[in-house]
């Protein structure tokens, strides 16, 4: 009898595999497989995310000129506008250090996690904790890994302490007004969401932009933070909805939130009605 004719006398060989191949993906998988599957799609996603900031940093590092005579031209201009404007500069100082600085943001990130504990909320008040801590222990990180000097310019306006490469403060307000949106947009009545994203880009941009005329970073400095505050909170947003994946809550989109099921609300408001909602205790 021939090998061939030995493989196939043996019982149930054939009709099994073809079950196995038959039978869904979905089926076959369990809970660990399901867990291994997010958790590279999720690895994949934020090696992804961390792209340009990687990019930035090699440019960065090897001195590119182009890049340098960009920091260099826009730091030398708004420093001559701000000599020239002792008004402006005491605006700007405001702004970096009450309206937009890292200790704002980061008590607004507070208020808002122990919110979150008092709806039960308990993973969504982890998330916004770490996402907060990640990035300020990640851009020190950077910070001190890079050690690259602050501009030096004549006459400063201003003084900051420590390294520059990235901006702590463009990094906080980035991963801080990512954390009150993706909490809040939920509590938002639609008509007024557009407002909320305009209000949180424009306090990002803002900060960035008060940095570099302060003479305290470079522009690659500030999109650095950006970049990489981008790179945390994609991270971390990830894991989250891999979670809601887990429990079977459906996935989201950042218009909707992290957790829709905050507010208890209708898929389209009553005409004359507003969009609004109740939080759940």
């Amino acid at each position: 009898m021939t090998e061939r004719s030995e493989r196939s006398d043996r019982p149930g060989l054939r009709p099994r595999a073809r079950r196995l191949l038959a039978r869904p993906v979905s089926g076959r998988t369990g809970p660990d497989a399901r867990f291994g599957t997010r958790l590279l799609a999720t690895s994949a996603a934020t090696a992804l995310a961390a792209v340009p900031f990687s990019l930035a940093l090699v440019l960065v590092e090897s001195r590119w000129p182009p890049l340098r005579r960009l920091d260099q031209g826009a730091a030398e201009w708004l420093h001559r506008t701000a000599l020239d404007h002792p008004a402006w500069v005491r605006m700007l100082e405001f702004l970096t250090h009450v309206a937009w600085g890292p200790l704002t943001m980061r008590l607004l990130v507070a208020a808002v996690v122990v919110w979150l504990l008092w709806q039960r909320a308990i993973r969504l008040a982890a998330w916004a904790s770490v996402t907060a801590v990640a990035g300020g222990l990640v851009g020190l990180l950077a910070k001190n890994a890079v050690e690259r000097a602050r501009p030096h310019l004549p006459d400063p306006v201003s003084q900051a302490p420590g390294f520059s490469f990235p901006s702590g403060h463009a990094m906080t307000a980035t991963t801080s007004c990512a954390v009150l949106l993706l909490v809040l947009l939920p509590l938002v009545p639609r008509g007024w969401r557009p407002a909320a994203w305009a209000l949180a880009v424009s306090a990002v941009l803002g900060v960035g932009g008060t940095r570099v005329a302060l003479g305290v970073h470079w522009v690659s400095d500030v999109v650095g933070g950006w970049l990489l505050g981008l790179a945390v909170v994609t991270a971390t947003t990830l894991a989250f909805e891999a979670w809601r994946g887990d429990v079977g809550r459906p996935l989201t989109t950042p218009a909707q939130g992290l957790e829709p099921e905050l507010v208890t609300a209708h898929p389209e408001p009553p005409a004359g009605g507003r969009d609004v909602g109740r939080p759940r205790s």
